[in-house]
């Protein structure tokens, strides 16, 4: 490498990579086609390398550029994870907080907190990502993370919330039409949501719960918010959370004695951030909330 790219270099690397196009990058990072074009080349020449094939369906990444996309992406969050940090007056609550939840925390529980956060501290702005990647918090990805496991990490702050219970459920007009289901084995006869791609997690449940197993699915979906979806919907039985479904007077509960999976509930945040103002008041407002539900959420 004859010398060091520059940020912007790498800036415009990533977002060719993630709109597939020069233009589709330039439209995102407010620069113009050519200047996208020229940090390209610049880091090619660098680096000695190509980095895309011209497609008729744009640019294809090479093999090269397949391997140093993990690198380019950590540049990205750590730029904005800076920018946060250096967001805001030291000791005010103000400035920019990234919090990470699972879509079905962030969709159901957090709208209404956020809210609430956002009228005890109006100078605070939130982001919100939707991932379950455990990894957010160590890349710098989020600032405060909403997890249904317990942290393992070292450099993390935690504060169990609680803990949130999965049961079977189904729309009441379904149950009518179908029958109610009294053992596991008789899901045989009904149309089950579940996961479309199998993880060590889903797989460790179906060894618990047979039943529930991929093949056994009239509809596969790994979106927690479309499973949700299709049940309200009453499309069949499904399985999301307790004190989601007991909200909803259509949602029937089906073999509480039979199937059920507490997950245990932390709010989780950099052990760095522990004396920024706006995290800490953020992470104290999610842990108070959040704490409430669990209390409310059904277990059988």
């Amino acid at each position: 490498m004859k010398k060091e790219p520059s940020w912007d270099v790498y800036r415009s690397f990533s977002a060719v990579l993630r709109e597939g196009s020069l233009s589709g990058a330039a439209r995102v990072l407010g620069l113009t086609q050519p200047t996208v074009a020229r940090h390209i080349d610049a880091l090619e020449e660098a680096i000695g390398a190509a980095l895309f094939l011209r497609t008729t369906g744009g640019l294809s990444p090479t093999e090269v550029a397949a391997e140093l996309k993990p690198y380019a992406e950590l540049l990205q969050t750590t730029s904005a994870a800076l920018l946060r940090t250096a967001d805001g007056r030291r000791g005010e609550v103000r400035g920019t907080v990234r919090i990470s939840a699972s879509e079905v925390v962030g969709t159901v529980h957090l709208p209404t907190i956020l809210a609430e956060i956002r009228r005890r501290h109006p100078h605070v702005l939130i982001e919100l990502s939707l991932s379950n990647a455990l990894d957010d918090l160590l890349q710098r990805r989020a600032d405060i993370a909403i997890r249904m496991v317990r942290p393992e990490q070292q450099a993390l702050l935690a504060k169990g919330v609680g803990v949130f219970t999965l049961g079977l459920h189904a729309r009441r007009d379904y149950l009518e039409r179908r029958g109610v289901p009294e053992t596991m084995e008789q899901l045989k006869a009904h149309d089950l949501i579940g996961y479309d791609v199998e993880t060590s997690t889903l797989r460790a449940l179906a060894q618990r719960y047979p039943a529930l197993s991929r093949s056994a699915f009239a509809l596969r979906v790994d979106s927690d918010v479309a499973q949700l979806a299709a049940i309200r919907a009453g499309f069949g039985i499904g399985v999301c959370q307790t004190v989601v479904a007991a909200a909803e007077p259509d949602l029937v509960r089906v073999l509480a004695n039979e199937f059920a999976v507490d997950l245990e509930t932390w709010v989780v945040m950099h052990e760095d951030l522990g004396s920024n103002a706006r995290c800490r008041a953020v992470f104290n407002g999610l842990v108070e909330h959040l704490t409430r539900i669990a209390m409310r959420a059904p277990r059988l």
